[in-house]
């Protein structure tokens, strides 16, 4: 599923712009242009990242993300073999942290599966998640520049003898101290509707202003003309 999207060199990937752009746009929905191939500022989508490192190690019981760059292209993410946890780096520089416990399946069913639902639910998150659920406590993004800094995401699950759990939004929380606040977007994993599992993806955001109606429908009527026309 992955192979298309990031060059494997055993003990490093690299992720070039094209890549990150077609699966930022093909699979994950997000038409972040920190995103787009021609982007001054060029950035390797987080949920790229995080799939890789399923991709290459599988799924554990308990697994958490630290995302503390943003990566550019051509950049060489070391990937430590055998480690509970671990950075991804290049030279001294790291990427992403990952902390894993419990049991490990390599099954690639499962792999792809929670891949696929868990981008597809996280892509999704701007504006249609984040939108409305600023707008509940009367506040909105800086529509001139939208910041929303990936943080973190964990995953917990209570088992792994299922191959294609579903994913089901739990309840989400925004919490904001003057023009900087947080976003934990939650989720259930589910197989044969019980629930085998859960997460949760933590966010920043800065530039929190007042909110108003005819900038908030303007913001989005533009993201959807964005997307319509770069949708692959």
């Amino acid at each position: 599923m992955l192979e298309q999207f990031y060059q494997d060199f055993g003990t490093h990937v690299c992720i070039s712009r094209e890549q990150g752009s077609r699966f930022a746009k093909a699979v994950a929905d997000d038409f972040n242009p920190l995103h787009d191939v021609e982007a001054k500022k060029f950035c390797v989508p987080g949920d790229l990242l995080f799939s890789v490192v399923l991709d290459k190690y599988g799924i554990n019981e308990q697994m958490h993300f630290t995302f503390a760059n943003m990566v550019d292209e051509g950049v060489k993410l070391s990937m430590p073999q055998g480690e509970a946890q671990f950075d991804i780096k290049d030279g001294d520089k790291c990427y992403l942290s990952v902390q894993r416990e419990g049991e490990n399946s390599q099954c690639k069913t499962l792999t792809n599966a929670l891949i696929k639902n868990y981008v597809e639910f996280s892509g999704k998150a701007f504006p249609h998640v984040v939108v409305p659920l600023m707008a509940k406590q009367g506040v909105m993004i800086n529509p001139a520049r939208p910041m929303i800094i990936y943080e973190s995401m964990s995953i917990h699950m209570d088992t792994l003898a299922v191959t294609a759990p579903e994913l089901r939004e739990a309840e989400h929380v925004f919490t904001y101290e003057g023009k900087r606040g947080k976003i934990i977007l939650r989720f259930d994993l589910l197989a044969q509707g019980e629930v085998v599992g859960r997460g949760e993806k933590h966010m920043l955001v800065s530039g929190i202003r007042e909110y108003c109606q005819d900038t908030v429908d303007e913001l989005i009527r533009g993201y959807n003309e964005r997307k319509a026309a770069l949708k692959p």
